[in-house]
């Protein structure tokens, strides 16, 4: 059974989160992962509604992709500090995650 990760980063403010976060899924899905990512939410709620959404997400992880400007968002260090208490494998890099062997 494939693992699955998170991608976690910046998403307020940035113009080109969807572009990063669906560029990390690509990715990460050719190494066999399963992705579950934030970027799929709708745009137009309040910041603090989305936050219990993903951090269920971020429960059914077994690992978290911390994208290039994590530690710039509230939303994201929330996330690291929790898959950080929880023990899951964290990742600050694309190339940092592992290939999978397939099923």
């Amino acid at each position: 059974m494939n693992k699955v990760i998170y991608i976690s980063g910046p998403i307020t403010g940035d113009p080109d989160y969807h572009e990063k976060f669906f560029a990390a899924e690509q990715y990460l899905t050719c190494k066999n992962w399963k992705v579950l990512n934030p970027a799929y939410l709708p745009d137009d709620m309040e910041p603090k509604k989305y936050m219990p959404i993903c951090m269920a997400m971020l429960e059914a992880a077994d690992a978290i992709l911390l994208l290039h400007g994590f530690t710039h968002s509230d939303g994201s260090m929330l996330e690291y500090k929790y898959a950080e208490y929880q023990g899951k494998e964290m990742f600050g890099s694309l190339e940092a995650v592992p290939v999978l062997k397939g099923d």
